[in-house]
């Protein structure tokens, strides 16, 4: 009973995550306070906004998500909540790696790069250890979920 609880919650986060209304909302609220309250950190995690170019628009994109540090470099997770497609972000930084984040009232520039080999691995442990629910998510996705590194420029 616990273990199904448990699920249910990581599908609630990962759905909650992924709502176009929050999709919609968090970047300008994030941008307006900060990152203040949990608009900058929730369950434990720090959220930031990461801003790509749109592969097929050119556009500026923005999207809240979690970030796990890793020495000066920040992770993020392509889980999509648990989806079987690529968010959109990972898609646009295969296409072009220069991004933005914005993390609480700091702004920098970065190249993403995804993790591959005993480096994904490590990093996987280090994302799970902050949230259990990848885990999850790798299960329903049936996919490899990407594991993106972003590093200062």
């Amino acid at each position: 009973m616990r273990d199904r609880l448990r699920r249910l919650w990581y599908r609630f986060v990962g759905v909650a995550g992924v709502n176009p209304i929050s999709r919609w909302l968090h970047p300008p609220l994030y941008r307006w306070t900060g990152g203040a309250w949990l608009l900058g950190q929730s369950l434990g995690n720090l959220t930031i906004l990461l801003t790509t170019t749109g592969r097929r628009s050119g556009r500026a994109r923005t999207a809240a998500l979690w970030a796990h540090p890793d020495g000066d470099r920040l992770v993020v997770v392509g889980s999509n909540g648990g989806s079987r497609h690529v968010p959109a972000w990972v898609l646009n930084l295969r296409a072009n790696p220069a991004a933005g984040v914005q993390k609480r009232r700091e702004r920098r520039t970065v190249h993403a790069r995804e993790a591959a080999g005993e480096e994904y691995a490590r990093l996987w442990e280090l994302v799970n250890a902050a949230y259990p629910g990848y885990e999850a998510y790798l299960e329903w996705a049936h996919r490899t979920i990407p594991l993106v590194v972003l590093e200062r420029t």
